[in-house]
């Protein structure tokens, strides 16, 4: 059953002719292909709410420093992977199920000077490729709502981690509201949605050894957020920007992301945990 669902989350990521339109889109905003930086790739490879505000947000909260090995489960194309590489200047693995957007992270790590610091898997965050306890810390952003097996999810992520490394979790979450309106980001349909309140994440985090530490609602940042990018693509959308990876249907994903968050069904959350030392 998960390997059926896992089947249709990377079709619902995967595609073809990604990297070429990301190097269309640079090209379009007058971006010499030799020289991209990461704040250039910013719009289009920080693939959750808040995109590199949010992620400077939740890695300010993770106390890393340059001897940690850092695991980003779900990496996408890698956005996170390379902030981290090189703002904190650790190591960072990534693994994510989608084939094309590993290959994306690779060719971008090369392409922005970075592939001595990052590296990244195709495979199943229920089974990754890992030995225990092989990282000092991870993070996920916006990656479990796709996954119905959260406590195989949370104990793999255990696994690798060593004793008392800090695991940061921001996702988006349940809320109180019914209502919830597809397509969304990350499911067109609620066949591979599969949302947890922050009560429930909080007591998977739990069961799979973690202690819960922080927990902050990212409700306001995220109407913020959307009004802005809404207001934004009014005229159309700009060369490099979200909508390279959500397709035709991304302005119809930002309105209904808008309106669930407004309505209350759902919320960014982060949540810091840590593995528990014994």
């Amino acid at each position: 059953m998960e390997q059926t669902n896992e089947n249709e989350v990377a079709r619902h990521y995967g595609g073809s002719g990604l990297l070429e339109r990301i190097y269309s889109g640079l090209e379009s905003a007058g971006i010499a292909l030799d020289a991209v930086t990461l704040e250039d790739l910013a719009p289009v490879d920080e693939f959750h709410i808040g995109g590199r505000t949010a992620t400077q947000h939740v890695v300010a909260k993770m106390g890393l420093g340059p001897d940690h090995h850092v695991l980003d489960v779900g990496c996408g194309i890698g956005g996170a992977t390379r902030y981290l590489a090189s703002e904190i200047g650790c190591r960072v693995s990534g693994v994510d199920l989608t084939p094309e957007f590993i290959d994306v992270a690779r060719q971008l790590a090369e392409q922005t000077g970075l592939a001595d610091k990052v590296d990244y898997q195709a495979a199943s965050a229920l089974d990754m490729p890992f030995d225990d306890g092989a990282f000092d810390a991870a993070i996920t952003l916006h990656v479990a709502m796709n996954i119905h097996d959260r406590e195989g999810l949370y104990r793999e992520v255990a696994r690798v981690l060593k004793p008392g490394s800090v695991f940061c979790v921001y996702d988006v979450m349940k809320g109180e509201a019914d209502g919830f309106a597809f397509p969304v980001p990350w499911a067109d349909t609620p066949k591979t949605s599969h949302l947890t309140t922050p009560e429930e994440m909080a007591a998977l985090l739990a069961g799979a050894g973690f202690e819960v530490g922080e927990i902050e609602d990212r409700r306001q940042f995220a109407i913020d957020f959307f009004r802005e990018r809404m207001a934004n693509v009014s005229d159309g959308p700009p060369p490099l920007g979200l909508h390279l990876l959500l397709g035709p249907a991304a302005r119809e994903k930002y309105t209904n992301m808008l309106a669930n968050v407004e309505n209350g069904c759902i919320s960014p959350v982060v949540m810091m945990a840590k593995k528990a030392s014994g």
